[in-house]
């Protein structure tokens, strides 16, 4: 009974040693995503905070990822830490309900008129089908990506998917997105963007630019790439509804 033990002991020091290992390890990533996050959230919010909770949600992934899935830890931890930091962002309450609901009845809008056209609605139609004009309908999409932590993972489910849900929820999310039918759903959503929607997600993805760089390039103002951004994420949520039910 003594040796039997003795060698769970070995086995938990080993176990929490390989744990402070891996945290080390991916300790830059916590602040990484802390940094992406941060240029999308309001000046009030803290980075220091957000790297508090990312760490929370960095242990959460080692104790929680298994091996042999085929799924990279760090791709996996990504998405435990940021969840763990909208976590924080959720219980700030910072944003006004109003523009939640506004985000919510834009992505509604979108979808709705998408079924009934048959193709991708335009700016004039949602907003139409809003009961808005056209600059109303602008500011509520500036007023939404303010408030969005907006990201590529982001697109098929939402924030409040991975902040709310279980541990079993956010693997079963994990699996999600890394599965190659989602990959393919997804580019075809985007490939059904109208162009300026596709530059943008280009720009801000793929070549990583800011939104300041973005309308540089394409000649536009940084609230107006915003808008466009906002919007392009509420037109691919509505593509991908069906992925949001986990």
């Amino acid at each position: 009974m003594s040796a039997v033990l003795n060698g769970a002991k070995v086995y938990q020091a080993q176990k929490k040693a390989d744990m402070s290992v891996l945290v080390e390890k991916f300790a830059p990533l916590v602040k990484r995503v802390a940094l992406h996050l941060k240029a999308r959230l309001p000046a009030s919010v803290e980075l220091d905070d957000l790297i508090q909770s990312g760490m929370i949600g960095l242990m959460d992934a080692v104790n929680n990822f298994e091996e042999g899935h085929g799924a990279v830890f760090e791709t996996y931890a990504s998405i435990r830490i940021r969840g763990a930091m909208i976590d924080q962002m959720r219980q700030s309450d910072w944003a006004p309900r109003s523009v939640h609901q506004n985000t919510r009845n834009i992505a509604s809008a979108v979808s709705k008129l998408s079924h009934k056209l048959g193709r991708e609605p335009t700016e004039s139609e949602i907003a139409q089908e809003l009961g808005v004009d056209l600059e109303k309908y602008r500011q509520m999409l500036l007023d939404s990506a303010s408030t969005q932590m907006v990201g590529i993972e982001d697109l098929g489910v939402s924030d409040d998917v991975i902040a709310e849900g279980s541990d079993h929820t956010k693997d079963k999310l994990f699996e999600i997105l890394a599965s190659a039918k989602f990959k393919k759903a997804l580019a075809l959503a985007i490939k059904g963007l109208p162009t300026r929607n596709q530059q943008v997600l280009a720009l801000y993805y793929d070549e990583e630019l800011n939104l300041k760089e973005i309308g540089k390039v394409l000649d536009l103002s940084e609230s107006r790439i915003s808008q466009l951004l906002s919007e392009s994420m509420a037109r691919l949520r509505s593509a991908l509804k069906d992925w949001s039910t986990i």
